[in-house]
């Protein structure tokens, strides 16, 4: 019985985990659809409020730390108790945060409304999916988690015009609650149809432990810091430096979307071509691209050098979205993986309160436009040296080729989750 429990199981790298795939694109695209379609609503909404450009840009700051730090509650809530009744929390927080939204007097009350409902929402359904598609690949797990996070990107091409569509025809309150129906019954269809993988995931209190005290760990955690700046920069700062060089401003503000575009491909080229040549070897590679295409930046004098620049910082970013929870899983198994990765996302929390700030900071002290992308790429470069020695290190989980073992025990994960 012993062996025969550490056989893997047939339903890995199914129709039905192609299936739970498939809802994880789905989930991302809502959620994150819903996220950065703000931008659509900033102008109305401060108009309405009479409000700064900076207090009502902090509802997104606000926003994005909240389901990152929350994201490893939503991680460890869903290896212990499934992912279903997670993600249906996180729909019904969702759908509430987008209506109570709409009907808000006082700028003051979207940083409760939004930012802590969508920060729940996605906590809870973003990070808890990520753990079901890496636990029910072995094969194809790096593929599948490419197919999954592609969601963000295409959720950020798709939800932007929509948003714009809606507040056109009903205004932006309106707009916020027919979105807060949509989002809130597409992520609870996916929270049903989502199934625990078929060896269950045990309590991951232990496991989230003993990984964070591995170097490791700590060496992504750094990484993910400072490459994390890099990734949010030209989300704030690059529309604005291409006005700077006389590009008029739809121009200027189509360089984000195509941002988005490119980092679909990334997701789903990388994320299929870490099957063939290493997960770790192109997360390192990938994060020394991203760091470098801000040469591009600093050297740019024109729209055509931008767009090149928009296209490979993208296509990088989406490369490390998509490998990011495989290299988790690779390092350190699957059990656990959800409180794993939210707590590895709680470093794009500080990133995007600290980040941005600082370099609007170093913008406003020199009087110079350049700070945004010098800031960023040696950010990157650093995040690639912290990087260099990952993987040397033996870890004994290793995903689920066979026994899964504790960090500090050696006890098998089949005895663990029979005993």
């Amino acid at each position: 019985m012993g062996s025969r429990s550490n056989l893997p199981d047939p339903g890995f790298d199914s129709a039905r985990s192609w299936l739970m795939a498939a809802l994880a694109f789905m989930t991302c695209l809502v959620a994150f659809g819903v996220v950065y379609s703000f931008g659509d609503f900033f102008k109305p909404m401060a108009s309405e409020f009479g409000a700064s450009r900076a207090t009502t840009s902090a509802v997104f700051a606000i926003t994005a730390a909240m389901y990152n730090l929350l994201g490893v509650v939503g991680g460890h809530l869903s290896d212990r108790f499934g992912p279903r009744p997670v993600m249906l929390a996180g729909a019904l927080a969702m759908g509430a945060g987008l209506l109570a939204t709409s009907y808000i007097d006082r700028l003051w009350m979207i940083y409760l409304t939004y930012g802590v409902g969508i920060g729940f929402g996605v906590a809870l359904t973003y990070v808890p999916m990520l753990a079901v598609v890496g636990g029910w690949f072995v094969q194809q797990r790096n593929t599948a988690m490419g197919v999954a996070v592609s969601g963000i990107g295409c959720g950020t091409l798709l939800f932007a015009p929509l948003a714009a569509w809606l507040i056109e025809l009903y205004g932006w309150r309106q707009a916020y609650a027919l979105l807060a129906a949509f989002a809130c019954a597409c992520l609870a269809i996916c929270a049903l149809l989502a199934e625990s993988p078929p060896n269950p995931i045990t309590t991951a209190r232990l496991n989230l432990w003993q990984a964070a005290r591995t170097p490791n760990f700590g060496r992504l955690y750094l990484s993910s810091v400072l490459i994390s700046v890099a990734i949010y920069t030209p989300f704030v700062y690059l529309p604005d430096f291409a006005e700077s060089l006389g590009i008029d401003d739809i121009r200027s503000a189509s360089l984000v979307g195509f941002i988005g575009a490119a980092s679909i491909g990334g997701r789903l080229a990388l994320g299929t071509a870490a099957d063939r040549a290493g997960i770790i070897p192109l997360y390192k590679f990938t994060t020394i691209a991203l760091a470098l295409s801000y040469v591009i930046w600093i050297l740019s004098h024109s729209y055509r050098s931008l767009v090149i620049f928009t296209v490979l910082m993208g296509a990088a970013y989406g490369g490390l979205v998509a490998l990011s929870p495989a290299v988790v899983a690779e390092l350190f198994g699957v059990i656990g993986l959800g409180a794993m990765l939210g707590a590895l996302f709680t470093s794009s929390a500080i990133s995007s309160l600290a980040g941005p700030p600082l370099v609007g900071f170093l913008m406003d002290y020199s009087g110079s436009a350049i700070w945004p992308p010098l800031f960023a790429g040696a950010s990157g470069v650093l995040a690639f040296i912290v990087l260099m020695p990952l993987g040397r290190a033996k870890n004994s989980a290793r995903g689920i080729h066979g026994p899964e073992r504790s960090a500090d025990s050696g006890e098998s994960r089949s005895t663990r989750v029979s005993g």
